[in-house]
Order: structure tokens, then C-alpha cells, then sequence
């Protein structure tokens, strides 16, 4: 028996209808197999830059281009000795033989990518086992094939671990992992909302609607890691995971079809009350001494998936004219700023959205200009409050941006599309989602 009444149809990055009749409770994290693979492999998988750490062996330059240990050097062929380095951290990364350890090479040994065995984690009380053995195994390996004596096995170590432990991060490592570490997780559960909304980007390749996607579902996993999602929270959760993440009945698609070619903020606003209303979403109510028409609705869960799904279709509609990621605080304001004057219902995550659109505008780009808003993730302070709703619309504008920003994707994370974004179920969420059902 069905959890709940709702059903949905689900459609890809172009529109195409890949999955009918499907119940609500059929795309949760908890049960979805395409999720939960996706899920499982960003604790699972590390990155190993073989090429960054020939070139930090070679030069000394250690922990970051800015450190560098002069008159340090060790050549050591890293990348042409890739598949005997490979053989030698999988037999120590592995548990049993024939386990789910997995490593695939790439750009010709350049860089391999690690799927840790799940036995690690199981064993484990953090994700952090995956990056450690990955980073212990890659340094003996190293160790082992070059013969480096005890004097130099310090270098060695610093090259792939960067400065830990002299930082609590691996800053400066070329060993990468999808999550941050555990100590920069602000509160409960945040770990799959503390991944930068560039590094969504890059692993989806610049495609804003397979980037939403992925980034809703790393927020809306969190929501229910943090506890957001339970009672009749989970339905609220669902259906926002559903219609903003997933372009749950093509609601997304259509609004920025319709709207892609000369419209605004203003028309997006126009054509989702008209949605609403031809699916019985809301309806009109009373009308008030002015003649302002009051919306009423039965189902303010639903309505709140709907204004969601708005607020990204806006933000594609204008960050995508402009190609400019920069507009995309004043989206999440405005657009819901509009709908609440036009409807008199409230907008994504009942307001909560238009307060982090607030803080954002001044953190980004304002008077404060701390950084462009592709740096930001769910667990920055401000822009953690909306419920898994804002920063699938920021790596949409970041996706569309054409180069405004001082951190562009390219700049931060090309390596996550190098390594993860080679990996099916990140590079395309949706149709990971829609086939584990």
C-alpha cells in the first residue's frame, strides 16, 4: 500500500517523459536505488591526482602551490606508472578479494578514482575511513614503488596528504573527496548539504537542470539525515525533492520553455499561478476592499513544491538570459517577493527562501563580496535556513553563468567533473533516480 495518495510523472533535462504514475514515496532517499547509489558512492569514491603529485614530488611545491620545500626534489614517473601503483593501493584498500572495491583510470593514469568496499564504512563511525585508507594505501604504494628511504618518506606523505595534520583539513592534498570533513559540518546531518554548489556543477558539466538535480539530492538527503523529514515532514520534503529536483510532471521544463525567450521574473510568476490553477493546486478565494484576489489552497505542502519549482524555472529564465550567476540572490527574492503580492500565499519554503536570498545577496556579491555564489553550499550559515530549496537554483545559475564570477567552476572544481562527473549517476541524477524506481 501506497505511504501517500500522491503521484507523479517524471521527465528529463529535455522534457521526455521517463517515468508515469509514480508514487511519492517511490524517489525517497531512503528507498530509491539510484539515489542511494549516488549517495553511496560520494562516500565511497575518492579521487587521486597521480599528475598533481608527480608535479609536487618533482618541484617540492607541497600543501598548495604557495608552500615549497626548495632544493626538495624527487622523480618519480607517478602518472606512467599508474597501473602498478593502482594494483598496489587496491590489494590495500580492499577487504576481501572481489569485494566492490573499484578503481578506474583516468585521462590515461593522469588521475584514478577509488570506490572504497563498503565493509570500510560499515566498520567505520564517519565517511572519513574512505579518504584515510585512500590517502594511507596511495602514500605506501608510493613509498613502495620508489624505494624511498625513511629520510624522504615525509615528502612523500605531504604530497598526497597535504598539510594534515598540521590543518584539520587535507588542505593542499591530492587525494579529494566529495564531502568535507566532519569538523566543518555546522550542526547535524549536514555532511551531503556541506558540497559546494560549483563542484554540483562540474560533475553535471554545466547542464543547470541535471545540476539541480544532483544538488536537490544531496539537500534533500540531509533534510532527512538532520530529522527534517519525519511525520508529515516527509511529504513536504518528497514532493519539494520531487517537483524543483526531479521536474516532477515537467512543471520546470515548461515554465522556462515558455518563458525562455522573452520573458522575466514577472512572467514565470504569471504562468506558475496559471499552473497551479489548472492542476487544482490553488484556486481563488476571497476578494478583499481593493479588489486584490486572495488564493486559497488545500494542500500548502503541494503549493509550496510548486512555488519551488518556480523559483528555479525564474532563476534558469533570468541567470540564463544574462548568463550571469550573480542574479541569482535577487531571483530567489523577487520571484517569491512577486508571487506572495500576486497570490497572497507564500512563497518557496514559506518565506524562508526569500530570508536567505537576503544575507545572500550581501555575502556574495554586495557590500561584504566574500566570494561568488558558486562557493556557497547548504551548510554556509546563510544559506542553510531554506529547506533544500536555494541551492539547487544557485548551481543552475552557476551552470548558465558565463564567466562573472571571481570563483568560477572551472576554477574551483574541474577536477570533480574530471574524476566524479565521469561516474553515470552523478553526471545524470535525474535518470539515475527515475531508473531506481
Amino acid at each position: 500500500m501506497a505511504k501517500f495518495k500522491d503521484t507523479i510523472d517524471l521527465y528529463d533535462d529535455e522534457g521526455k517523459l521517463l517515468k508515469s504514475n509514480v508514487s511519492l514515496e517511490k524517489i525517497s532517499p531512503l528507498t530509491n536505488k539510484g539515489a542511494l547509489q549516488l549517495i553511496d558512492q560520494t562516500k565511497r569514491t575518492v579521487a587521486v591526482n597521480f599528475a598533481g603529485i608527480e608535479d609536487a614530488l618533482k618541484t617540492g611545491k607541497m600543501g598548495g602551490k604557495s608552500n615549497q620545500i626548495l632544493g626538495r626534489g624527487m622523480n618519480c614517473s607517478v602518472v606512467k606508472d599508474c597501473d602498478a601503483l593502482t594494483s598496489k593501493i587496491k590489494d590495500m584498500v580492499q577487504v576481501e578479494s572481489g569485494d566492490n572495491t573499484k578503481i578506474t583510470k583516468i585521462g590515461g593514469g593522469k588521475m584514478i578514482l577509488v570506490e572504497v568496499p563498503s565493509a570500510r564504512l560499515n566498520a567505520a563511525a564517519t565517511y572519513d575511513a574512505a579518504i584515510t585508507s585512500v590517502a594511507a594505501a596511495t602514500t605506501y604504494a608510493l613509498i613502495d614503488q620508489y624505494k624511498v628511504g625513511m629520510f624522504d618518506g615525509s615528502y612523500v606523505k605531504a604530497a598526497v596528504w597535504g598539510t594534515y595534520p598540521q590543518t584539520m583539513d587535507m588542505q593542499g592534498a591530492n587525494c579529494v573527496s566529495i564531502l568535507s570533513i566532519p569538523q566543518n559540518n555546522e550542526g547535524l546531518g549536514f555532511a551531503l548539504r556541506n558540497i559546494p554548489a560549483n563542484h554540483a556543477v562540474m560533475m553535471t558539466h554545466r547542464n543547470a537542470f541535471q545540476g539541480a538535480a544532483l544538488s536537490s539530492t544531496f539537500e534533500q538527503a540531509g533534510m532527512f539525515e538532520m530529522g527534517n523529514a519525519i511525520g508529515p515532514f516527509e511529504r513536504a520534503q518528497l514532493l519539494l525533492y520531487a517537483y524543483q529536483g526531479l521536474n516532477a510532471n515537467n512543471i520546470v521544463y515548461d515554465l522556462v520553455k515558455k518563458n525562455g525567450k522573452n520573458g522575466t521574473i514577472g512572467t514565470v510568476v504569471q504562468s506558475l499561478v496559471e499552473r497551479a490553477i489548472e492542476d487544482k493546486v490553488i484556486k481563488a478565494g476571497k476578494k478583499g476592499k481593493s479588489g486584490f484576489i486572495f488564493y486559497d489552497t488545500k494542500d500548502p505542502m503541494l503549493w509550496n513544491a510548486y512555488a519551488s519549482a518556480g523559483t528555479l524555472a525564474a532563476t534558469m529564465v533570468n541567470c540564463g538570459a544574462g548568463r550571469f550567476a550573480q542574479a541569482v540572490s535577487a531571483t530567489l527574492l523577487y520571484f517569491n517577493d512577486l508571487l506572495e503580492h500576486e497570490t497572497g500565499l507564500p512563497g518557496a519554503d514559506f518565506g524562508r527562501a526569500m530570508g536567505v536570498a537576503v544575507g545572500f545577496s550581501f555575502f556574495s556579491h554586495s557590500i561584504y563580496g566574500g566570494g561568488g555564489p558558486g562557493v556557497f553550499n547548504g551548510n554556509h550559515v546563510v544559506t542553510r535556513h531554506a529547506a533544500g530549496v536555494g541551492i539547487p537554483c544557485i548551481v543552475a545559475a552557476c551552470a548558465l553563468d558565463a564567466g562573472t564570477q571571481m570563483f568560477g567552476p572551472e576554477h574551483t572544481s574541474k577536477i570533480y567533473q574530471d574524476t566524479f562527473g565521469q561516474l553515470e549517476s552523478f553526471k545524470k541524477p535525474i535518470q539515475a533516480v527515475a531508473k531506481g524506481i
